[in-house]
């Protein structure tokens, strides 16, 4: 699992639930039962990626990530290896992901976001046999969910407090 933030550690969490060998990779350590964490400063990502034949972005875009999913990384994988991208389109080098996949590092690829969306009627993603494209669905937003949050953030504004889930400018997340 790339990102282990809300999203990707509440699937990685899941996943190990269910008695699935996960990992994951984030900026900062972090500890999730059942999930062997790897971070940033201790371990690269292309060591990570040695290490794995499937992963699933689940990062936050910024200049960092921008790209991250490339060919130089899908050709340190284990050879017929999976990748799941249901983050940001901006994370894949789509020519490196096709050139990989060419030379047999990525066997098969699902896809639900892409730099370009929608996704062009002529891209060659639609008829390779290894790419399952998907609609930018992976995630829905629950609408009284939602409603909820925002009520919620709107209390804590009127008092002063710090609100749920705020970005950090700095970091981009």
């Amino acid at each position: 699992m790339l990102g282990l933030g809300a999203l990707g550690g509440s699937i990685a969490a899941f996943l190990a639930h269910q008695g699935f060998d996960v990992a994951g990779y984030s900026q900062s350590p972090r500890e999730i039962p059942g999930v062997r964490s790897f971070y940033a400063g201790r371990t690269s990502l292309t060591d990570f990626a040695r290490q794995h034949n499937l992963l699933i972005c689940l990062l936050p875009r910024t200049d960092s990530t921008e790209g991250i999913l490339n060919y130089g990384l899908f050709s340190e994988m284990q050879k017929g290896s999976f990748l799941i991208n249901v983050a940001r389109g901006a994370h894949l080098d789509e020519e490196g992901l096709l050139r990989a996949m060419t030379e047999g590092y990525i066997r098969e690829a699902w896809l639900d976001v892409f730099r370009e969306e929608p996704l062009p009627e002529e891209h060659p993603f639609w008829k390779h046999p290894g790419i399952v494209v998907t609609p930018h669905i992976a995630s829905i937003t629950d609408q009284e969910k939602a409603a909820k949050v925002i009520a919620e953030n709107y209390l804590r504004w009127k008092a002063g407090e710090d609100l749920l889930f705020e970005v950090d400018i700095k970091k981009g997340y």
